[in-house]
């Protein structure tokens, strides 16, 4: 992927949408803005080259220029000095040269265009990484939390659909038997240990009614006793 490519990707980038499709979003961010990173290293880089090379050019065109004033005080001379068969050939490297200074101009111009277009590629990308890293923190958070969230709202749909269900229900009835074998296992305990000690008051009541009736009929005079006269 070319330079320029990979920067216009960059700066068209919308990173929620690019956050919803990760997997990982603090890894794709953590990328991202490494992406940026070097991005930006091989603008800076390509940018100062053109601007070397552009320097090198305006030299050479300052040498050509200088040729070509050279060449035309020459036409002058071979003029005044009655050489025009000389004036003729300095006159045609004179246009050799200024041929060669048109060609240099042009060639310059669009080193300055493209410059000015790294500079303003550097600028923007500059602002999108600072931003990015501005909200590097926050984006990770939301991210995570999303993903918490969106684990949290599986976990309870599996909770709630039938097999889930079903087996929280087996492990209750389950529980059920363990309760009750282990109520067998002592024949005294539990319920039969209420009606043992409800017999013993039963006991107690019959006994107590049973003295009662007997304490009564010895107070009682017996029937085949004579009245007292």
């Amino acid at each position: 992927m070319g330079i320029f490519t990979r920067f216009r990707d960059i700066i068209s980038s919308n990173i929620n949408a690019m956050l919803d499709k990760a997997e990982d979003p603090e890894k794709m961010i953590k990328l991202m803005i490494r992406e940026m990173e070097d991005t930006l290293v091989e603008l800076k880089a390509s940018c100062a080259s053109v601007i070397a090379e552009s320097k090198k050019m305006q030299r050479r065109l300052d040498e050509i220029d200088a040729r070509k004033s050279l060449w035309g005080d020459r036409v002058n001379l071979a003029v005044d000095k009655g050489r025009d068969d000389l004036a003729r050939e300095a006159l045609m490297e004179k246009k050799r040269f200024s041929q060669m200074a048109e060609v240099m101009e042009a060639n310059l111009t669009q080193q300055t265009l493209l410059v000015t277009q790294y500079r303003d590629d550097i600028a923007q990308l500059e602002d999108k990484l600072g931003k990015a890293r501005e909200k590097q923190h926050v984006l990770v958070q939301r991210a995570i939390h999303a993903q918490r969230a969106k684990q949290t709202q599986e976990d309870i749909r599996r909770m709630d659909n039938y097999e889930a269900i079903a087996k929280f229900e087996d492990m209750e009835s389950r529980i059920d038997r363990m309760e009750a074998e282990a109520q067998l296992v002592n024949p005294v305990s539990g319920g039969r240990l209420e009606d043992a000690f409800h017999k013993l008051h039963v006991d107690d009541e019959i006994e107590k009614e049973l003295s009662a009736i007997k304490a009564q009929k010895k107070s009682k005079p017996s029937d085949s006793e004579p009245a007292d006269k």
